[in-house]
């Protein structure tokens, strides 16, 4: 009997590890920027590229940061929603889907690691600093990256790999 015959179906969990790698990856990087950063000190690592250690309590692009501390709880929320909602979906993700799994997990992890902190600390521990010339992208860190980088490959399969898919499973009936 299979597992999807007693009814015990794991699907695309087993990308779970990588959800725990960007988790742990997320939380260690904070950790050191808080550290050995000083707050809104730049820190040089290469041209178009600083360390600076800055605490955003809004959103992305620190869209109601200004908020009276509302957005707090409000963020926190949205994340517990969108991350049960992403490991239902890991779940039922056929095995077979890996980039789809894998772009799941990404962002689930990205989330995590900012919810912790905006449950912990009430803020998002951002450092990673992008600029070129006299304009700077936003402050961000390994959650982030890593939640654009899972949209990115969800985008990606969805648009190229998903018809592969199909036309693949068409042949076979």
């Amino acid at each position: 009997m299979t597992e999807s015959q007693k009814g015990i179906s794991l699907g695309s969990l087993k990308w779970l590890w990588l959800t725990v790698f960007v988790l742990a990856a997320d939380l260690l990087s904070k950790n050191f920027a808080q550290e050995w950063l000083d707050y809104g000190v730049p820190v040089a690592l290469f041209s178009g590229l600083d360390m600076t250690l800055l605490y955003n309590r809004g959103a992305a692009f620190s869209f109601l940061s200004e908020a009276s501390g509302w957005q707090r709880w409000l963020f926190v929320v949205i994340a517990v929603v969108i991350s049960v909602v992403l490991v239902v979906w890991l779940k039922r993700t056929e095995t077979r889907q890996w980039w789809l799994g894998m772009g799941l997990a990404l962002i689930l992890g990205g989330a995590l690691g900012n919810l912790h902190d905006r449950i912990l600390l009430g803020y998002v521990v951002d450092f990673i600093s992008v600029y070129y010339q006299s304009y700077f992208f936003p402050a961000f860190n390994l959650a982030d990256s890593a939640i654009t980088l899972g949209a990115a490959i969800m985008i990606i399969d969805m648009i190229f790999l998903e018809k592969q898919n199909e036309d693949a499973e068409s042949s076979t009936t």
